[in-house]
């Protein structure tokens, strides 16, 4: 079995920086393309009125999804291929929807974020998507 897309989730926490090392010890045995999609969870806005501050807030929250893109960039010592994808959204959501629109083969993902509060938050994102992929997931400890 070739992987020749793999889909790496990253949100910079230490689970999805252990992900990322599997990606790319993977894409390299493989000769497989990474896309790293860092997303941009910005559901608490909704409800609110778009003033300066909330604009101001959401470009806050891109410029973090992307710094988080660019520390995976650093470890890439190998050089291989990795696009970027920023999207905002539901993390589940935005993973399964991009790994049907890339049809990649694998997604390696952390099985949980940040803080005890993003642990219980993306333990569930890595449920959802263990359950609903339509390919292989890895999801590293």
């Amino acid at each position: 079995m070739m992987y020749k897309k793999i889909l790496v989730p990253t949100d910079g926490s230490e689970f999805a920086k252990k992900a990322q090392q599997h990606a790319l010890f993977l894409a390299k045995a493989c000769g497989a393309k990474i896309i790293a999609v860092s997303v941009t969870e910005n559901n608490f806005v909704n409800g609110l009125p778009l003033d300066d501050e909330v604009y101001q807030l959401n470009q806050i929250l891109k410029e973090r999804s992307e710094e988080n893109l660019k520390e995976f960039d650093k470890i890439n010592h190998d050089n291989l291929e990795i696009a970027h994808v920023v999207r905002e959204g539901s993390p589940a959501k935005v993973i399964l929807e991009v790994a049907k629109e890339e049809a990649v083969d694998l997604i390696i993902m952390g099985s949980s974020g940040k803080s005890g509060f993003d642990r219980f938050i993306m333990g569930s994102v890595a449920d959802k998507v263990v359950n609903s992929a339509k390919c292989a997931v890895l999801v590293v400890h």
